[in-house]
């Protein structure tokens, strides 16, 4: 099941203005242009920006998301014909032969289920034609992300056209290694309603994910440092033989 800021009508209608710096999208943009991907599955592809970056660019896209406020806000932009929309996971997908397949920003740490990790990898995998990649990112978990996420660190008001001022932050809530979880709080001024999201990511050692791939048949051609935030990620370059 998606987090309610994905799949609460409200909240995911002002995921984007509550994050509009998606510039941790480039590198996944330049991969694209590197492996010379014309078809691209973008897994747990939220409102869509990313899926429809490579529309605009001429990719064919297909964005998958088990979130259907999320699918409903993607299918509202312009240019959403150019994406094929699922809403679902990469567990039951029709047959496909993508040149690239994608998990951006907190995707993968999402899947905390280490059986449907294990599905989520295969179905990305029987997704690709032969020579195809998989790319996706990881926190290290030695960067310990989860002690920067207090409201002290998070708090701020953002005004979004047509909704008033938001105020939103994040807090801490249990760290469990490999499991941490947190609360993200949004407060409309606008009716004075507060809605919460709570969330839970599996952060996983270099090791453990390299480890799955090679299981689920990929060959790892690299790991990658993320450009937005050196030495803090793991970027996955994994493909399929």
């Amino acid at each position: 099941m998606a987090d309610e800021c994905f799949g609460h009508p409200r909240l995911a209608a002002i995921y984007d203005p509550l994050d509009p710096d998606r510039s941790d999208l480039d590198a996944y943009l330049g991969m694209a242009e590197e492996f010379g991907a014309r078809h691209v599955l973008d897994i747990g592809c939220g409102t869509g920006v990313f899926a429809l970056l490579l529309a605009d660019r001429g990719v064919e896209v297909v964005g998958v998301d088990p979130a259907s406020a999320s699918i409903d806000v993607a299918r509202a932009k312009p240019g959403n014909e150019r994406v094929r929309w699922i809403r679902g996971d990469a567990t039951d997908l029709p047959p496909l032969r993508v040149d690239l397949a994608t998990m951006t920003a907190n995707v993968a740490q999402a899947i905390v289920d280490p059986r449907t990790w294990q599905k989520t990898l295969r179905g990305a995998y029987e997704a690709l034609r032969p020579g195809g990649r998989l790319v996706f990112e990881t926190r290290d978990p030695a960067r310990r992300a989860w002690e920067e996420w207090t409201r002290q660190h998070s708090y701020r008001v953002t005004e979004i056209p047509g909704v008033g001022a938001v105020e939103s932050w994040v807090q801490l809530i249990e760290v469990s290694r490999p499991l941490v979880t947190f609360r993200s709080t949004y407060g409309f001024a606008a009716d004075e309603q507060v809605l919460t999201s709570d969330s839970t990511l599996r952060f996983r050692e270099r090791a453990e994910v390299e480890r799955d791939l090679v299981t689920q048949g990929y060959v790892v051609e690299e790991v990658r440092d993320a450009p937005d935030r050196p030495g803090r990620e793991f970027v996955f370059v994994a493909r399929r033989p």
